[in-house]
């Protein structure tokens, strides 16, 4: 990680941020209990959260976290934190409280891309590489889900225009179920049998009025035919 810190002993003037590249978590605490601002920058852009991030002082930056340093803070470069970090425990912390994995610098590089070519150990990738799999996998989800959701919007759009555009299906659909509604109701008030009852002696009254009228027995073959 030096090449994080070229010269920087001779470009920071700032206490606290000096605190955090010496990993002089008592100082550090000193400072920001008087007052000093836990998201103050170097020349670079970057807060004490990037330096102490970049050394793998984690507990500075649980110290910083408390006294409210930015996470998401990024330097000249579009960095993060979690850009510069090489190291599993600080990277979990980083992680945990809300950086994301995947993010970019200006130079369109993932703290992975950064952590490969700085050549760390290969703990730390795998832990980088199992992160970003899990980001994946979770934003996968993310988009399904949405997915999903559109075209079940989509569809109920278009059957609302389906009936937008057919007035009579629907005005039909509407008395169907009205009647099916209303023999239902109709069905339990009277009772089924009363119903089918019902049904058999207007069947009878029926065929007494065919007879009636056309003078022949119905279902009786061989009637004589009428003599008009």
């Amino acid at each position: 990680m030096s090449y994080v810190f070229v010269n920087d002993s001779s470009q920071t003037n700032v206490p606290l941020l000096q605190a955090c590249i010496d990993g002089d978590f008592n100082y550090s605490k000193r400072l920001l209990e008087s007052g000093f601002d836990p998201n103050i920058r170097d020349s670079r852009g970057r807060t004490g959260l990037h330096l102490a991030a970049a050394r793998g002082n984690v507990d500075i930056c649980q110290l910083l976290h408390k006294f409210g340093a930015d996470l998401l803070a990024t330097d000249s470069q579009g960095n993060t934190a979690l850009h510069l970090c090489g190291h599993v425990d600080t990277i979990q912390f980083l992680v945990s409280n809300g950086l994301k994995i995947d993010i970019c610098n200006h130079q369109g590089a993932t703290p992975l891309v950064l952590a490969k070519r700085r050549g760390v150990n290969k703990d730390v990738i795998r832990l980088l590489e199992s992160l970003e799999e899990q980001e994946v996998k979770g934003f996968n989800r993310g988009t399904h889900s949405k997915l999903e959701t559109m075209q079940t919007a989509e569809s109920e759009s278009a059957m609302e225009s389906h009936s937008l555009l057919n007035p009579n299906l629907q005005q039909g659909e509407g008395v169907l179920s009205s009647f099916r509604t209303t023999w239902q109701e109709f069905v339990e008030d009277l009772g089924f049998w009363r119903v089918l009852l019902l049904i058999f002696v207007i069947a009878l009254l029926s065929l007494g009025i065919a007879y009636y009228v056309s003078g022949v027995l119905p279902f009786v073959e061989n009637q004589p035919e009428l003599v008009h």
